[in-house]
């Protein structure tokens, strides 16, 4: 692996300030907008206010723990003479991918709000099944390899370079964003199922996606999640 000077000190702090800054700020606007409606209140959503509303999640929880890989880009494009252009850009990549995952969810509410004014009967138990195979998803080969990459800041940025400027930057913010997606997925499916704007699960969730990317010995939690998934998903069938 090629060497990469690591960032200048006022210069590292500063980016992860913003970033916790702006996740900050989405929690503020999270907890008012969860305040103010439940699960019918996103169904009466326009498709535009959703994916704002998504995007705005997902900074809150997802800014954090994506910090050391913005950490590692910057010390990538600083190496070749880049300012702070490309690394936003990194940082939008990511974001692109996540707004077109509230694509699903958007789809799936209002399908469900279309066909059924109230919830079937069986919609308990097809949650329960969710939660199961979310949970079994954390033990899958592909959940490993894509929490290695994503803990692997600088090995995946250089594996990921795509040349400079900032449509490149913007394609390999994709490309983390992709990896990530492969981490997450399956624990916001369960995020769907408990509450999309529940806070307080929204939080253990985020809380759990930057400790299995950031902490030694993270790589374990999620097979512990995995198994709590398990359970109560089968919990939820068996009522």
């Amino acid at each position: 692996m090629q060497q990469v000077a690591p960032l200048p000190r006022p210069l590292a702090t500063a980016i992860v300030a913003a970033l916790v800054a702006c996740a900050a700020a989405a929690w503020l606007i999270t907890i008012d907008q969860a305040g103010a409606m439940g699960m019918g209140g996103i169904a009466m959503m326009s498709a535009a206010l959703f994916l704002v509303t998504w995007l705005v999640m997902m900074v809150a929880m997802m800014f954090p723990s994506v910090a050391p890989m913005t950490l590692a880009f910057a010390s990538v494009a600083r190496k070749r003479g880049e300012g702070t252009l490309p690394t936003t850009a990194f940082v939008l990549g990511y974001l692109l991918v996540w707004t077109a995952v509230g694509l699903v969810p958007l789809a799936v509410i209002q399908a469900l709000s279309h066909i059924w004014m109230t919830p079937p009967w069986w919609s308990s138990r097809a949650g329960g099944a969710v939660i199961v195979l979310a949970g079994i998803y954390q033990f899958t080969p592909l959940k490993d390899a894509c929490l290695r990459a994503c803990r692997s800041p600088l090995g995946f940025i250089l594996s990921h370079d795509f040349g400079g400027g900032p449509a490149s930057a913007l394609r390999s913010g994709a490309s983390h964003g992709l990896y990530c997606l492969g981490c997450c997925w399956a624990l916001m499916a369960v995020l769907a199922v408990v509450g999309l704007m529940n806070i307080a699960w929204m939080a253990v969730f985020a809380a759990v996606f930057f400790v299995e990317k950031n902490v030694r010995r993270g790589e374990l939690l999620p097979k512990l999640v995995g198994a709590a998934c398990i359970v109560g998903g089968l919990a939820v069938l068996a009522l």
